[in-house]
């Protein structure tokens, strides 16, 4: 489960199959957990959707990856040679969340679904609270922040990596044309989630004299 496409000779022995399964195993672990304790009043489907989305994006997942060590995992199943191309890969937010669903999809396979969901549960736990206390929603944000200065951002898909059921986007956000941001993410509200954040960065930094932001 910790080894990359790029380290063997058949796509099939790495860990793409098993994180396709994880990452199913992943949604229903915290759909199901979520589901019962949100009140049905305040916690519609949009806003569990959202929360959801969340708790177990790319970043979350490579969150979770670092706290219980999948980098020096996959330094340790990396082939002999290949110290450059690991320590490049243990800092890709892809390749981390990749990791740990298939780790979940191992797990699955190997001890059924309760056990899987609780430990995904206890993973992910600080996740979820996240998601609650402090929802992302960077779009939104921008998109207000903009409308009081009378300006539009629009989203551009600029890159689509990886086969179709592992896929990465890298958006481009641009304001009157110009490009002012940048994201990834395994889904494309994902990154243009990412991108919002990125231009929001970029407006509350110091400008420079001359500066429109």
């Amino acid at each position: 489960m910790f080894t990359h496409a790029s380290w063997t000779a058949r796509r099939a022995d790495s860990y793409e199959r098993l994180a396709f399964l994880g990452d199913s195993v992943l949604a229903l672990s915290v759909t199901t957990y979520l589901f019962p304790r949100l009140e049905p009043d305040r916690f519609g489907a949009g806003r569990l959707t959202k929360i959801r989305a969340q708790a177990v994006s790319g970043r979350a997942c490579a969150q979770v990856a670092e706290r219980i060590g999948v980098p020096e995992r996959l330094r340790a199943a990396a082939p002999d040679g290949s110290a450059s191309a690991v320590d490049a890969l243990v800092r890709t937010e892809r390749v981390l969340a990749s990791v740990i669903e298939a780790v979940i999809g191992a797990c699955y396979l190997t001890v059924g679904y309760e056990r899987t969901a609780a430990a995904v549960v206890d993973a992910f736990s600080r996740e979820m609270d996240d998601a609650l206390e402090h929802p992302d929603d960077f779009k939104s944000d921008l998109q207000e922040r903009l409308a009081r200065r009378g300006e539009l951002v629009v989203y551009e898909v600029a890159v689509e990596r990886g086969p179709a059921h592992d896929r990465t986007f890298e958006v481009v956000a641009r304001i009157d044309g110009q490009a002012r941001g940048r994201g990834e993410g395994r889904s494309k509200k994902d990154a243009e989630q990412a991108a919002a954040r990125n231009v929001l960065d970029w407006l509350e930094a110091p400008q420079l004299p001359g500066s429109t932001a």
